[in-house]
């Protein structure tokens, strides 16, 4: 086995001044050349199985470092030595590397989700790339799918179960399970590891969003809405969360081309539930709402974000002005948890009807699964408790329950 030529150190070849087109020596057959743009390449000179002499390049320096160039000469020597064209060597590895690159776990992933989140909404299938992005690619994304165990996918999921994030394990199991049954279904792989280690991973029950649900607790937060020193935008968002009882991401992207004040309606579409539902204004929220029409009505957004008023507010707006209030979002109350307080209060102090209350909050029953949700099952109930619902929040604001 050739012994490689140690001639040269990296800095040396660094400052090393060629005009084109030439080149020097560095041993065993490898040289630096010139490139007639500018810069440097390594070229590999070597004789074939037939005598004739053939070149081989191995990169522009320094992306390829001398120590890389000259393991690189060292490989091409051995294939010389075992009878092997360096030259085909190479070709037949990066029509390998092509070949697996083609079939790796990130390209598959990638492709799947193209067809099968089309007729999704698009911020599902971005939370859908960005959970195989920060939790599965990185591990897994350059592995060819077919050759993927089930313990390599179990040993990946267990990290983020590891990291306390059952939920997002849930999910990220099932878009990882669409992928598998994808490659099979297109004959990239045999088999589905997931259905291999179905079980092994026991994800905890979710715990219920933080929420108030004694009036006196409910109370208290209520006036501290009305005194918080944050920007219209977030403090009229929060005056009506409690108030109109729909989910966070869907107050937070209210647009304005859905709202009819003089109707006093505002008609969606929910992403949650694929269909279109309902929400009847209370006289309070029209109040608010004609406000902030004062502030926003030029925009797209009722709630624009503060940095970028072409979009919406931030996600983290209201849990982070309840924690400036001083509220603990993990054990006190969530923007999410706004909604429990109606099912309880609702249900215990003002024997609200279950059944409409669940119809307002856009809760499927198991029947409607699958189809377009609202209905006009209920609408004059629905308009009377959410004007009972406001003006009992109003009273208890001011110390009138």
């Amino acid at each position: 086995m050739p012994k490689l030529a140690q001639r040269f150190t990296d800095i040396q070849i660094k400052n090393l001044k060629l005009p084109y087109p030439k080149k020097k020596a560095v041993g065993d057959g490898l040289y630096i050349a010139a490139k007639k743009i500018g810069g440097k390449y390594w070229i590999y000179r070597y004789k074939q199985l037939n005598g004739q002499e053939n070149t081989l390049s191995f990169g522009d320096y320094p992306e390829v470092s001398l120590q890389l160039a000259q393991s690189r000469t060292l490989e091409a020597n051995q294939f010389i030595e075992k009878g092997i064209d360096p030259s085909s060597a190479k070709k037949v590895a990066v029509q390998l590397q092509k070949g697996i690159n083609e079939n790796s776990f990130e390209l598959i992933a990638r492709e799947m989700c193209e067809i099968h989140f089309k007729n999704l909404s698009p911020s599902y299938k971005q939370r859908s790339i960005r959970r195989l992005e920060l939790y599965i690619f990185p591990f897994l994304g350059k592995r060819p799918i077919s050759e993927i165990t089930p313990r390599e996918l179990l040993d990946t999921l267990k990290k983020i179960l590891d990291a306390s994030k059952p939920q997002t394990l849930k999910k990220t199991r099932e878009v990882v399970n669409l992928v598998f049954r994808y490659a099979v279904g297109t004959g990239r792989a045999k088999t589905n590891p997931s259905n291999a280690i179905s079980g092994i991973i026991k994800v905890p029950k979710s715990k219920h969003y933080a929420s108030f649900t004694n009036p006196k607790d409910v109370c208290g937060l209520l006036k501290a809405i009305d005194v918080y020193t944050g920007t219209i935008v977030v403090k009229n968002a929060l005056k009506l969360a409690p108030m109109l009882i729909v989910r966070p991401g869907e107050l937070r992207t209210a647009k304005w081309e859905d709202i009819d004040l003089e109707s006093a309606e505002w008609y969606f579409y929910s992403t949650k539930n694929k269909g279109m539902h309902r929400v009847y204004l209370p006289r309070q929220a029209v109040k608010i709402l004609k406000e902030m029409k004062n502030y926003s009505g030029s925009g797209v957004y009722v709630f624009p974000g503060y940095h970028d008023p072409k979009r919406p507010m931030s996600p983290a707006a209201i849990n982070t002005a309840l924690q400036n209030m001083g509220y603990d979002t993990q054990t006190d109350i969530t923007g999410h948890g706004f909604r429990a307080m109606i099912r309880t209060i609702g249900d215990e102090h003002l024997e609200l009807d279950r059944e409409v209350i669940e119809r307002q909050l856009s809760h499927k029953t198991s029947e409607e699964l699958g189809e377009a949700y609202d209905r006009t099952t209920y609408p004059k109930q629905r308009k009377k408790i959410m004007q009972q619902w406001a003006d009992y929040l109003e009273k208890l604001k001011d110390g009138k329950e």
